[in-house]
C-alpha cells in the first residue's frame, strides 16, 4: 500500500512536469517558475528515493526540499501578484527566513540532518501566506492556478502536522509511525492530482481549441 502511494505520486509528478513543460515551451502559457518548481520536486523525490534504496539517510534532501520549495513557490507567487506591497513582503520574508535558517544551521549544523521542526513550520507557513495572497487576489482577477493553490494549502498545513509528529515518533510504536507516513504520502498524491486537474481546466482546453 505504501509503495503504491509513493510510486503513484512519482508517476503523477512526472506527468505534471511533462505537461506543464509542454504548456510552457510549446504554448508559452504555463508559468516558468512553476515548471521549475515541478522539476525541483521531481529531482528531490528521485534523490530521496535513491538514498532510501541504497540504505542511506535522505534527511539532508528532505531539508533541502523544504527550503527549496519555499524559495521556488515564493518566486512563483511573487510572479503572479501585481500588488506591490505583496511583492515586497514576499521578497523580504524570503530573505529573512533564509537568514534565520542560515544562522540556525551555523549554530547547530546537526539540525540539517534531522526533521527540523522550526524549518518545517517556517517554510510551510510562509508558503501558505503567499498562497492566501493569491486567493485574495483571485477575488478580482482570473483564477489562475486556483486548484494548484488549494492543493498546496491543504497539503502544507496537514503535512506540517505530520512531519512534526514524525520528529517525535522515535518513542512511538511502529504502527503509528507507519500510519503517519501513509497519510503524508496520500496527501502528497492528492496535491499532485490537484495540480494535474488545474492543468486540465486551464491549459488542456486551450490546446484542444487551437488544434
Amino acid at each position: 500500500m505504501n509503495e503504491l502511494l509513493i510510486y503513484s505520486t512519482y508517476l503523477v509528478l512526472l506527468i505534471n512536469l511533462i505537461i506543464y513543460s509542454y504548456s510552457f515551451f510549446r504554448k508559452g502559457k504555463a508559468n516558468v517558475f512553476f515548471v521549475l518548481y515541478l522539476a525541483f520536486c521531481f529531482a528531490m523525490q528521485f534523490s530521496m528515493e535513491l538514498c532510501y534504496q541504497l540504505g542511506m539517510t535522505n534527511l539532508i534532501f528532505v531539508n533541502i526540499f523544504f527550503i527549496g520549495q519555499m524559495i521556488m513557490l515564493g518566486i512563483f507567487y511573487n510572479s503572479l501578484t501585481q500588488v506591490k506591497s505583496q511583492k515586497i513582503f514576499i521578497k523580504i520574508s524570503l530573505a529573512l527566513a533564509l537568514l534565520v535558517l542560515a544562522i540556525q544551521f551555523y549554530i547547530d549544523s546537526s539540525e540539517f540532518l534531522k526533521f527540523n521542526l522550526f524549518e518545517i513550520t517556517l517554510t510551510n507557513l510562509l508558503i501558505v501566506i503567499y498562497a492566501l495572497f493569491h486567493f485574495y487576489n483571485m477575488l478580482t482577477e482570473s483564477k489562475r492556478y486556483y486548484y494548484t493553490t488549494v492543493g498546496l494549502v491543504l497539503y502544507l498545513l496537514a503535512s506540517t502536522v505530520l512531519y512534526l509528529i514524525g520528529n517525535f515518533s522515535v518513542g512511538l510504536n511502529s504502527e503509528l509511525k507507519y500510519l503517519t507516513w501513509i497519510l503524508n504520502a496520500f496527501l502528497l498524491l492528492v496535491n499532485q492530482l490537484f495540480i494535474l486537474y488545474d492543468w486540465k481546466i486551464n491549459f488542456y482546453k486551450e490546446i484542444t481549441i487551437k488544434n
